[in-house]
């Protein structure tokens, strides 16, 4: 039984999440491989609990049997900063879950290896992550499967493999990929660290906002709107911003009509009235970085 290697080359990989019932994990690849899949390498995420190592256990049993030649088994045990992780009750323990189930993901894609991956296993919020991880780091051919077995609960007789007789369906989860956006992507594939991902995506985040409040403040606003959304954004009431730009009242209750209509339009319209108190809180934090930059 290898724990090494590449993951799976060329090949086909399938990532499990494991839980208390270790036939999730047998029968996803006995369908995946009776619908002809090249699984060559499968990795299971677990965490460190007693009943969990024993669902391990009992799948290294079934590779010492020898019913799957030529695929590799892989551990991949949930380790946080404190030690191994038993169960998810804290940020610590998801992080540690999210940096397990990135890296096993990343791995498989950097070698080439299509992912197939099965979060059925175990805790729900390994399901969870693992959507966000696919989300991040899959490509079109890559999956994302649901095991349905007709017939079986849990504490129900446990097996490992189904007979000829049983149901059992794997339904592919629709994921909302990246890879489109190929430098995204690539950008994303390049990052080693979950965290940093996220980090990333939040700069780039901001700075897309950033962009398009510069877009609705110098294009979508004449200089004299951009001047009264300046000054009302800086906490300024009707008469102080009539005064600063000498103008009458009126004049500048006109202008933030059209520019409030105009930000209505920029906001796809919402349901919510659109007055003095959405625009302060769209562009008081623009205005503000714009003073910073000089």
């Amino acid at each position: 039984m290898n724990m090494d290697g590449d993951a799976g080359g060329n090949g086909e990989v399938l990532i499990a999440t494991l839980g208390m019932e270790p036939q999730v994990v047998t029968i996803t690849l006995d369908r995946l491989l009776y619908l002809g899949y090249q699984i060559k390498e499968v990795a299971v995420v677990y965490t460190f609990s007693p009943g969990i190592e024993e669902s391990l256990a009992t799948i290294e049993a079934e590779y010492a049997k020898g019913l799957y030649p030529g695929v590799r088994l892989r551990k991949a045990p949930v380790v946080s900063s404190a030690g191994p992780v038993v169960d998810f009750c804290g940020e610590e323990e998801l992080r540690a879950l999210l940096r397990t189930l990135y890296g096993e993901v990343r791995r498989a894609r950097r070698s080439g290896a299509t992912v197939h991956l099965c979060v059925s296993g175990g805790r729900k919020v390994m399901g969870i992550i693992g959507m966000v991880v696919a989300q991040l780091l899959f490509g079109p051919r890559d999956c994302v499967w649901h095991l349905i077995t007709e017939g079986w609960h849990p504490g129900a007789e446990r097996r490992l493999h189904l007979k000829p007789t049983d149901r059992a369906w794997l339904v592919s989860v629709p994921v909302l990929r990246w890879n489109e956006a190929g430098t995204l992507l690539r950008t994303v594939a390049e990052l080693e660290d979950p965290a940093e991902v996220v980090a990333w995506y939040e700069r780039l985040s901001r700075e897309n906002r950033m962009k398009r409040e510069e877009e609705f403040i110098h294009r979508w606003l004449t200089k004299a709107e951009r001047d009264v959304t300046r000054l009302v954004c800086k906490g300024l009431n009707n008469a102080a911003v009539a005064r600063a730009l000498c103008k009458s009242e009126q004049t500048v209750a006109n202008q933030l009509c059209s520019i409030y209509e105009k930000l209505r339009e920029w906001l796809g319209h919402p349901d919510c009235t659109v007055d003095r108190s959405v625009l302060i809180a769209e562009f008081a934090p623009y205005f503000a970085k714009m003073e910073e930059k000089g």
